[in-house]
């Protein structure tokens, strides 16, 4: 199959969160398999990093934003069997974040992501290669399938080109106003509420859903979710359902080459499940010395790795810490809502040795975060499918999550008699009294030591990789192309 897959980040390259991760590892597991050429689409941003070899492709071409014509430029690197080519313009694209200011997102957004979709279709055609399959990942390039399907419907080239919708987080959806459909390009006519038309402007989340010959998200569960909860669908449960015999739920996996903790290089020891009590010890210790954390070894130390927003639910742990800080310590990682940066730090401040708060995205100290910690608690309002509680169970630190999502896919939670399946804790109620006192649950068993480590050797023997995944994507790739 010729494949491309078109993102707005993809690790190692560019990014702010999971998406970057699965884009990232699902190019190299298909670009793994016999038959598959795999192309990678990226936009061209300031802060790319590892492309020090980068080839330019001769020539710029162009593409129409509204009454305006932008001109666009192509490089690429050879990332193992993967071709990689960076869309560039640096009116969009050469800024110091991806999506937004300091202050909110970038009052241009639909500009920089009508001129990203149609410079994945006409790059293709810049280069010469014929795409079987397009998969598309989230609202950035939901306008993909709305192109091939109007303005280039009757284009010899991409004749033969079907297109997946990948949805990563149905809560973030390209909604603009009526303009940026004008800006796109595609006919009036076509302004329909069955079509393009939401709410009086545009959806580009909607575009695809609506456009594209196959849709998925993250996790099965979460598919059924969108559809049938009104408030995780985010308003489009019932154009979901509407298309429900081309909507599949697969679940993500993780890169077992990047999350390995026997070979992880900024680990003091790596360790596999027969030396996790010791592995884990070591990289407690060393974490709490990096993190000015009082080393307690009897105590459990809850990590915490996330984006800090609503949706993550982390405003309602901020009285948990407060309350529990005398039985376990807290080490945070993450960056997002400027209220709960200040609940975090203050909390830092006011009970240090026991609570440390890391601004930031750092990947060495997520790795770290995930070796060293007991638990890691993830108290989601809703989680298309979560990676972090993915992660942890490979580091032998058990989740401690929502009954909600994807993590309903991979987590198998604790009930008394059952230790011999049990990976991890539910919370049950999702109140602030039903996160406090599973988490007090959760530190019970954690001082029954050979309950505990069945958990913790449980979690370890988890197949998390994407092998199984990966086929299921390409199971959906043929079942879109017959």
């Amino acid at each position: 199959m010729n494949i491309v897959l078109a993102a707005s980040e993809a690790f190692p390259f560019c990014k702010t969160g999971g998406l970057a991760d699965v884009v990232g590892a699902l190019c190299q597991q298909f670009a793994a398999r016999k038959g598959n050429k795999v192309l990678l689409f990226l936009p061209h941003y300031r802060n790319i990093v590892r492309v020090s070899s980068l080839k330019i492709v001769p020539g710029v071409y162009l593409i129409p934003i509204g009454d305006r014509i932008e001109q666009v430029s192509l490089s690429y690197i050879n990332w193992g069997s993967v071709l990689v080519f960076f869309v560039g313009n640096r009116k969009y694209f050469d800024r110091p974040d991806l999506y937004r200011t300091p202050s909110g997102e970038f009052s241009d957004n639909d500009e920089r992501f009508i001129l990203f979709s149609r410079a994945v279709l006409e790059g293709c055609k810049f280069i010469g290669f014929r795409p079987d399959l397009i998969h598309c990942h989230d609202w950035q390039t939901g306008l993909i399938p709305a192109y091939l399907k109007t303005v280039y419907k009757l284009d010899a080239f991409f004749t033969r080109t079907r297109s997946l919708y990948t949805i990563h987080n149905i809560a973030y959806q390209g909604h603009f106003p009526y303009s940026a459909f004008r800006k796109a390009g595609f006919h009036p006519v076509d302004y329909t509420s069955e079509k393009f038309e939401y709410y009086g402007g545009i959806s580009f989340l909607k575009s695809g859903i609506v456009f594209a010959d196959k849709i998925n998200t993250v996790s099965p569960n979460y598919a059924r979710e969108v559809q049938l909860d009104p408030a995780i669908g985010f308003g489009l449960g019932g154009l979901l359902q509407s298309r429900s015999h081309h909507f599949y739920g697969i679940v993500n996996g993780i890169d077992t080459d990047v999350w390995d903790p026997e070979l992880d290089p900024v680990l003091p020891v790596g360790y596999d499940i027969s030396e996790v009590t010791s592995g884990k010890a070591a990289a407690k210790q060393a974490l709490c010395q990096q993190c000015k954390l009082t080393p307690q070894p009897d105590k459990p130390l809850i990590g915490i790795v996330s984006r800090l927003d609503y949706q993550k639910g982390l405003d309602m742990a901020v009285g948990l810490i407060e309350k529990l800080q005398d039985k376990v310590q807290f080490v945070i990682l993450g960056k997002g809502d400027p209220l709960l940066e200040k609940a975090f730090q203050s909390l830092a401040r006011n009970h240090a040795g026991s609570v440390s708060f890391n601004e930031g995205l750092n990947e060495e100290l997520a790795h770290r975060i995930y070796a060293g910690a007991d638990m890691l608690l993830m108290p989601s309002r809703f989680e298309p499918c979560g990676l972090s509680q993915l992660i942890a169970m490979k580091y032998g630190t058990i989740p401690v999550v929502s009954h909600v999502g994807g993590l309903v896919d991979t987590v198998k939670g604790y009930q008394p008699g059952k230790e011999e399946t049990a990976t991890g804790f539910f919370i049950e109620p999702f109140t602030e009294t039903g996160i406090l006192r599973t988490v007090e649950r959760a530190i019970s068993i954690f001082e029954d030591k050979t309950i505990w480590m069945r958990l913790v050797r449980n979690a370890m023997r988890q197949d998390l990789s994407w092998d199984r995944s990966a086929e299921m994507y390409l199971a959906l790739y043929r079942k879109t192309l017959s």
